[in-house]
């Protein structure tokens, strides 16, 4: 029987290890649908999937990888015939459902994207799920009335896969947009995708933090989280909107009911991994139009499966900058 090659997570005595395995098509899990995997993508969830004590994985060995996308090679699915070009983000992916690091993947029919037209294979991976969180963070700050006349736009973790692509997304939108990043050395990335300035993370971090402090902001796309966000809700103006989706800056919130009663600040939860199916459609149809980022060359780079565990690291120990894609 023909083989092909997948990365596998597995656990040595209580460690988690990561090689690299030839697999059949009866490995594969239980779904209604064969993908021939073109490309995934590295995430953060991802660097914790293959970590000792990640606590992402909910039982080994897996093939980890939350984000793929590929051309469909068998379907039991109406929907999906041989030969279609299909995304899968989300649900169990990569958790507790062999995922994307794979040449061949397996998945119901259920949680398929067909690819929109306007965008490429190689490019739904550029974005991926860091580019769908990003892009429902920006449909949650329009439907909550931040629009690009209302002031100024920030984004944290500005470097990261989800910020940079919000960067981007709002800079196309005409959003007046404030990145904030720790790495100096990449200030010049961040004006490139469209950021009209830059704010070191130190100053969204201060020694005290006020009740309420200076009105700054109109909204802000916040995939950090922790002491940084009980900041930024203190400095949003009235009517202001933060969409958070991430807790890299830790899960406490040291924050005071004030930011909400008195200027009626909107704290927005995003989730992009249970995103009902009709929102997540439309939301890649968005990213093929008005929310494709302009250059996502610059954004992303391309490695290869016997590569990815080291971007795997990297990701994890916060050293990544823009995507990494791996090509299968």
């Amino acid at each position: 029987m023909p083989t092909f090659r997948a990365l596998v997570a597995d656990l040595d005595k209580e460690r988690v290890r990561v090689d690299i395995r030839e697999l059949t098509l009866e490995d594969l899990p239980d779904g209604d649908v064969t993908i021939r995997v073109s490309y995934s993508s590295v995430n953060y969830k991802d660097g914790l999937a293959v970590a000792t004590g990640g606590r992402v994985v909910k039982s080994y060995p897996i093939v980890p990888g939350i984000d793929l996308a590929g051309i469909v090679s068998a379907s039991r699915d109406p929907r999906f015939k041989e030969g279609d070009p299909v995304i899968v983000t989300g649900y169990e992916l990569g958790v507790s459902h062999d995922g994307g690091f794979s040449e061949f993947a397996r998945v119901p029919g259920d949680w398929i994207v067909p690819l929109p037209a306007g965008l490429t294979l190689k490019e739904a991976m550029a974005l991926g799920t860091a580019g769908f969180t990003a892009a429902l963070s920006v449909q949650r700050l329009e439907e909550h009335g931040v629009t690009p006349d209302k002031g100024p736009v920030l984004v944290t973790g500005a470097t990261g896969g989800v910020g940079s692509l919000a960067v981007a997304m709002l800079a196309n939108k005409g959003y007046d947009v404030a990145a904030s990043t720790g790495k100096e050395a990449h200030h010049a990335f961040l004006r490139k995708l469209g950021a009209s300035s830059v704010i070191p993370r130190s100053e969204l971090s201060p020694e005290t933090i006020r009740p309420l402090d200076r009105q700054r902001w109109a909204g802000a796309i916040d995939p950090v989280g922790g002491r940084s966000l009980a900041y930024i809700l203190s400095s949003m103006r009235h009517d202001g909107s933060v969409a958070v989706s991430g807790l890299a800056g830790g899960a406490d919130l040291p924050t005071t009911v004030f930011p909400f009663i008195l200027r009626g600040v909107n704290l927005l939860g995003i989730n992009s991994v249970d995103c009902p199916m009709e929102l997540r459609v439309r939301l890649w149809n968005r990213m093929a139009g008005d929310l494709k980022p302009a250059g996502l060359d610059d954004i992303c780079s391309e490695i290869t499966l016997d590569e990815l565990p080291d971007a795997l690291r990297t990701i994890r120990e916060g050293r990544h900058v823009g995507r990494k894609i791996v090509r299968l």
